[in-house]
């Protein structure tokens, strides 16, 4: 179905295919035109929208149309083009200061814009007002850019427009573009299954990696700037902006956060109770359909039911939930066109700014609350149930045809409304894997990696100065299973678990970790080894697997007669362990048996390096 371009009249039916980095009113040559995305003939039917929310758009040709605006709505400008225009709108206030939270591996920096009524400039300053700051970021994955052109119209509505008052009780911090290398990775035949803008930028970053898959591990630079820049502004509310894959259906703005049963129950009462009630309300005011995070259990029946995501701390709303940092996913439908979902995520930011305004002591509260909670038991693993509640899902109506090219069933959406009542939902909600909360971890000097991960973090930690001996728990692998093939550039591995007391010998500079801290909740989840985002399962620590001493058979058998003749118990054990056939008649299983039985043995084969203290 051809894609034909629905104008308000605020918008003209010139479509530019290229972005302009000026205001329309200095360009001397006509736009190139297009009426159509590229990709608009594979895509499943277009439903024609109209809201409120399109008396937000500029006149093409007014002094601050942005370049979305100049350009009918269709484009999204690069990075030079971006912040040009940005600078021009800084040159015209006080209350917005750009701040470089650092630079990409290839030379860009990574711009946040600070918008306050005093015109803050650095953390210290902006802390000072004491009013709540909102963390607005856009790009993360840069073909997903609808928060950054939503983003320019609301601070320019700020700056020249009627909505001042939005910073009068709280602050906004804004990154247009987190992936900065990725959107300038820019085609028109980027994003096959989302419709616009014309050019879109890349998933990955320049090193290939998923900055979305990054949080816990935070291997990117781009991550670890992101990361500091969350500990010295120190916001109260995160909000990452996305574009979704999957289903048609007809909500086109959905957002969600983790679970009543993640470690900020607090923080996800507010959110739940406070903010969605205030956004969906706004939402719908405008023209959109609001709704939760959709993931269907099979995209091809949607009867199976909905997915009700607990994500863990690589993701950005798993993470905020680990660090009790309210944490907001938003994913608009890439069905929808890019003019809907970018005034849909404008209306979204105005809320969000006037709804923490309005409820600040309400959301700093809760945030208090998880930090120093200090659970005793803490879950690192979750499994699958049923919900009690359904899902009365707004979908869209589809059917099922052979295809002659793969020879599956594929789906066809046919573009008409339906409503699939009270579908099931499956989440992550039953506790499955727990452990006690300890009072620190120890963490050995040589694991320099480990340690600088940590800090880039903001984890507290302490060293300690001089040798000590104490009383600590260990834990110890066997049947480590590796990945089959690489992710985001780590080799993941699992093993079983067991854990002994000991008596340590911790050398200078050894780091301390206690968990009582703010961070402590997050600190577990790194450390812990079941944890599914722990330092450990990331591959860290995978030096430890690797046998570096051996014994030579001519050494063991002789070294296996003296150890039986001294020790009746031993022969008995080995009397034992001969019941079993295939050890029996494996010569190199029956020597190993000894040589892990010496004094010779390696005995940090196995054994996790990183200490507990109950």
């Amino acid at each position: 179905m051809r894609f034909l371009p629905t104008l308000t009249s605020y918008a003209v039916a010139t479509v530019a295919v290229t972005s302009f980095c000026t205001l329309a009113a200095e360009h001397h040559a006509p736009p190139q035109l297009a009426t159509t995305y590229v990709n608009d003939a594979i895509l499943p039917p277009i439903i024609e929208w109209h809201g409120k929310s399109e008396a937000l758009l500029a006149a093409p040709d007014s002094e601050w149309a942005t370049p979305f605006e100049q350009n009918g709505l269709k484009t999204s400008p690069n990075y030079d083009d971006t912040f040009a225009w940005i600078d021009k709108l800084i040159s015209q206030t006080n209350m917005l200061k750009k701040v470089s939270i650092g630079k990409s591996p290839q030379g860009r920096d990574i711009w946040m814009i600070v918008a306050s009524k005093e015109g803050a400039e650095d953390a210290a300053t902006l802390l000072k007002n004491n009013k709540p700051s909102v963390l607005v970021q856009a790009g993360i994955h840069s073909g997903e850019i609808d928060g950054k052109d939503a983003g320019m119209m609301l601070l320019r509505d700020i700056v020249i427009g009627d909505k001042t008052a939005l910073l009068d009780n709280a602050n906004l911090l804004f990154v247009p573009i987190f992936s900065v290398d990725g959107h300038e990775r820019s085609t028109e035949y980027n994003r096959v299954n989302q419709r616009g803008p014309v050019n879109m930028g890349w998933r990955t970053t320049a090193n290939n990696l998923n900055l979305n898959r990054d949080y816990a591990k935070a291997d990117s630079l781009e991550m670890q700037h992101m990361l500091r820049a969350i500990n010295i502004w120190q916001p109260d509310l995160y909000i990452d902006v996305h574009v979704t894959d999957g289903i048609d259906y007809q909500y086109d703005v959905t957002f969600g956060y983790n679970l009543a049963q993640g470690q900020s129950p607090s923080s996800f009462k507010w959110l739940e109770n406070s903010y969605r009630p205030a956004i969906e309300a706004a939402l719908t005011a405008e023209g959109h359909v609001p709704g939760p995070l959709v993931f269907a259990i099979d995209n091809t029946d949607i009867t199976k039911g909905m997915s009700l995501w607990n994500a863990s701390p690589r993701f950005s709303n798993g993470y905020g939930d680990a660090r009790h940092l309210p944490t907001i996913l938003i994913e608009n439908h890439s069905l929808k066109p890019f003019k809907q979902r970018v005034l849909g995520t404008y209306v979204m930011l105005e809320a969000t700014l006037k709804t923490i305004g309005d409820q600040s002591t309400k959301l700093k509260s809760a945030i208090q609350q998880d930090k120093y909670r200090y659970s005793p038991r803490v879950t690192l693993t979750w499994k699958q149930e049923q919900q009690e509640k359904g899902w009365d899902f707004k979908g869209i109506g589809y059917s099922m045809q052979q295809s002659a090219i793969s020879g599956n069933e594929i789906v066809r959406w046919n573009g008409e409304p339906k409503l699939y009542p009270n579908l099931p939902v499956i989440g992550g909600t039953k506790a499955d894997i727990k452990v006690n909360r300890p009072t620190a971890y120890y963490v050995p000097p040589q694991w320099t990696e480990v340690i600088e991960r940590l800090s880039v973090h903001g984890i507290r930690m302490t060293t300690v100065n001089k040798p000590s001996k104490q009383k600590l728990q260990q834990y110890q692998f066997t049947a480590p299973k590796f990945g089959s093939k690489d992710y985001e550039g780590h080799q993941r591995v699992k093993a079983e678990v067991s854990s002994q007391n000991i008596e340590a010998s911790l050398p200078a500079g050894t780091v301390r970790i206690d968990t009582q801290q703010p961070l402590g909740d997050f600190a577990i989840l790194l450390l812990e080894p079941q944890s599914p985002d722990s330092l450990f399962q990331w591959g860290f620590f995978n030096p430890i697997f690797t046998r570096t001493e051996y014994i030579e058979n001519y050494a063991v058998e002789p070294l296996a007669a003296q150890m039986l003749k001294q020790d009746p118990a031993l022969q008995a054990a080995f009397d034992e362990a001969l019941k079993d056939e295939a050890f029996a008649a494996d010569p190199k299983a029956r020597l190993r048996w000894f040589y892990q039985r010496s004094p010779y043995y390696d005995n940090q084969y196995l054994k996790y390096p990183v200490l507990r203290s109950n």
